[in-house]
């Protein structure tokens, strides 16, 4: 057992002994995070241990074995996946104080990134946050953010100095849901629910402690956030988890549904995600000696297509009943998931996986630019800037 695994499973132990049958979820949650059992990777006082990423499987292993219950993670999916290594990397100390809140699945987060102008150019955002004395006053609309109907706090990209190309007048703030001037309108998607919503700020006050990197790093800082989406989204997955434990498990459980036309397809798909879980595998390895790269585009590529090509099969072998549809009532979902539910639901919300964390298209840019080295696409507004483009 490396030194490591020894301080991981001192914790897990130090973590039962201070769990009690009298405490909510919330308790119980605060105490693996106060013993570094969050996020083992983070360094100590932030939830972690400073180990190395690739033993967070195993963490996750013991704090099981030992009975510890552990908070949904779909409860809080920015804020797992995104804020929390975006604020442990460049916050201030009173900025990481939240990350423990997030853990708890007491502070909700949602991210504001998009703009109906600027969805796949983020750096494109024209959401204004104008200094106002000890703060910024925020102004603009966001789209397609998940989960703000349930949010607390937000990660915020907004433009802070347009006099400069696009990509360098960016701030990166904390905005809190609930302060004044900020309103929330659902989007009804094509499965019938609402995880979306467009998000209109409106002089919200923003104070100068809510501002996460220097001012004018946003872009660096935003990266940081979206290349830890792809590999929240992409990676991460256990072998036959996801939608391919979905429909393999179909497969081995109704014979009617073993069509031997359909038999290769599903191999193959078994394949191309086996293939792509090992990548993400690779990519954890990869976060344990600094920040993911462009690689976690890929992860997310993969993560797309298969899942597009995966609810397609399972509507093939289930026919008739996998067209079957529950209800296309206007729904506000807590959380987000594909297990559980009808095939004619998968089927649909897939097509979201290729535009939700960077849209197909630009992450087949980001991979052929930062990945494979080839030239880039030709951009005339690079080094304009950002008030002189043409709106």
């Amino acid at each position: 057992m490396s030194t490591e695994q020894q301080r991981i499973d001192d914790a897990v132990a130090a973590a039962a002994a201070a769990t009690t049958d009298a405490m909510n979820d919330s308790e119980r949650y605060g105490v693996l995070y106060d013993h570094g059992l969050a996020w083992v990777n983070f360094p100590e006082g932030c939830g972690g241990l400073g180990v190395s990423t690739s033993l967070r499987e195993y963490a996750a292993q013991q704090v099981a074995e030992a009975g510890l219950r552990t908070p949904p993670r779909g409860s809080n999916t920015i804020g797992f996946g995104m804020a929390a290594p975006t604020i442990v990397t460049y916050g201030t100390a009173e900025q990481k104080l939240i990350l423990r809140d997030i853990y708890t699945l007491d502070t909700i987060f949602c991210q504001l990134f998009s703009e109906p102008g600027a969805g796949s150019d983020l750096a494109a955002v024209a959401t204004r946050a104008v200094r106002n004395g000890d703060g910024f006053r925020v102004t603009g609309q966001k789209v397609w953010t998940s989960g703000a109907q349930n949010a607390d706090m937000a990660i915020l990209v907004a433009r802070t100095d347009p006099s400069v190309p696009k990509h360098q007048g960016l701030s990166y703030f904390l905005l809190d849901m609930h302060a004044p001037g900020v309103e929330v309108r659902g989007l009804r998607q094509i499965t019938g629910e609402a995880e979306f919503n467009e998000v209109f700020l409106t002089d919200v006050e923003v104070p100068e402690a809510n501002l996460l990197g220097e001012l004018g790093q946003g872009w660096k800082v935003a990266n940081t956030t979206l290349n830890n989406e792809r590999v929240a989204i992409g990676g991460g997955t256990p072998r036959e988890g996801g939608m391919i434990g979905v429909v393999a498990g179909a497969w081995r459980a109704n014979p009617e549904y073993r069509d031997p036309l359909l038999h290769d397809e599903l191999v193959r798909l078994w394949v191309e995600v086996e293939v792509a879980r090992m990548m993400g595998e690779r990519l954890s390895q990869k976060l344990a000696a600094g920040q993911p790269g462009p690689e976690g585009s890929g992860a997310k590529l993969s993560f797309a297509r298969n899942n597009h090509e995966l609810t397609g099969l399972e509507l093939q072998m289930t026919g008739v009943d996998g067209l079957r549809y529950d209800t296309y009532a206007m729904r506000r979902p807590s959380e987000y998931s594909m297990i559980g539910r009808i095939p004619g639901y998968r089927y649909l919300r897939a097509k979201g996986n290729s535009i939700e964390g960077g849209t197909s298209e630009i992450i087949r840019n980001i991979i052929s630019e930062r990945v494979l080295g080839l030239p880039g696409e030709h951009r005339v507004d690079k080094d304009v800037a950002f008030k002189d483009l043409p709106k």
